[in-house]
């Protein structure tokens, strides 16, 4: 078997390319996220909507944390359906709406933009294809310049487009988004641990189900590292805020189904803090990312170095270990990451 034919040496490849995409859009990309972000500053809109599937999705999800709470904007999730299957038609005059889309290209999230161009609104693409039917019809596009990705799951492209977002939203209020400036060099200390990770997975390699939890903007990490396990492991992986957690679903937590919990450096680890006492008042199988402090409290764990870094950017270096988590179970069990089963890179949703 050549190197080329190896599971997984896709994903693995597109893993390790992540702190060079990171430079490269604080290089290159920096200027031009900063010049759209004035242009729709400019136009003063009074709500953000965001539009996505997937790994797109838990990215738009970052960014709804950002406007809320670094620029204190009312946002929202758009329900695409309403348009495309239902034919409703909002009044989205002055309303930002926010497309993201790795390859730009499901018809769903073309065909919504288009609508929201069409009913006043500002659009924006976010997408790593300039080209696409996407950037096409909307009126701004962003491009997360993370190269070609092969791989079937999502990994450089998810951290690039989180970079991209960070600058977008910091460029609003004139930022240069400098707290992103130490997250390359910290993205090639994580990534140099994959043989830990590697340790890791054997533990959970025969599990049947897993748990993901966090709170803040460690929830969107939560919400990617589940769809990872997923489509690569095919283990079951459900992801709960860490609220929600709270409010029934953690009655299903014992001691045989694994809990991972994101657990941010700031506010989000703060209020996460009595989600973790409780799985450890039920003895669950619980394997924290993030602070010393909450990985010393847990069965297994990954200390991420965030010294110095702004809870706001800390998810581009959350995932980073997951997405390693998810790739070496997926090979402990014997199966190809590169290629899960009855999936494509462009999904055509209506």
């Amino acid at each position: 078997m050549s190197q080329s034919e190896q599971p997984g040496v896709i994903m693995a490849g597109e893993m390790a390319e992540q702190p060079r995409v990171l430079r490269r859009i604080l290089a290159e990309g920096a200027g031009p996220i900063r010049r759209t972000a004035r242009e729709i500053a400019a136009r003063r809109p009074r709500f953000v909507l965001l539009s996505a599937r997937g790994t797109s999705d838990h990215a738009a999800l970052y960014a709804k944390y950002l406007l809320e709470i670094r620029r204190g904007m009312p946002c929202g999730l758009a329900s695409m359906s309403t348009i495309t299957a239902y034919g409703a038609q909002p009044d989205l005059t002055d309303v930002l709406v926010i497309t993201v889309s790795q390859s730009g290209g499901s018809p769903d999230l073309v065909a919504s933009a288009r609508a929201a161009r069409e009913a006043g609104a500002v659009t924006l693409a976010v997408t790593n294809s300039p080209d696409s039917p996407l950037a096409a019809v909307c009126e701004f596009h962003i491009d997360v310049l993370a190269g070609p990705e092969k791989a079937l799951p999502a990994t450089k492209t998810y951290t690039a487009t989180l970079l991209a977002l960070y600058l977008f939203v910091e460029g609003l209020a004139g930022g240069d988004g400098a707290a992103a400036a130490a997250l390359p060099d910290r993205a090639e200390r994580i990534l140099a641990r994959q043989g830990e990770v590697r340790d890791l997975a054997a533990r959970y390699r025969f599990a049947e189900r897993m748990v993901i939890t966090s709170r803040g903007y460690g929830y969107p990490t939560a919400k990617e590292a589940a769809l990872k396990l997923m489509e690569t492991s095919y283990i079951p992986a459900l992801a709960y805020s860490g609220a929600d957690l709270l409010h029934g679903p953690l009655a299903m937590v014992d001691n045989i189904s694994p809990v991972i919990a994101v657990v941010p450096d700031g506010r989000g680890g703060d209020v996460l803090r009595p989600v973790l006492e409780r799985l450890r008042g039920r003895g669950a199988d619980l394997f924290a990312v993030g602070t010393a402090a909450a990985v010393d409290g847990a069965c297994a764990g990954f200390v991420l170095p965030t010294e110095g870094i702004a809870e706001e950017v800390q998810p581009v270096l959350e995932i980073l270990p997951l997405q390693l988590l998810a790739y070496e179970v997926t090979i402990a069990r014997g199966q190809d990451p590169d290629a899960p089963r009855a999936l494509a890179k462009v999904t055509e949703t209506s």
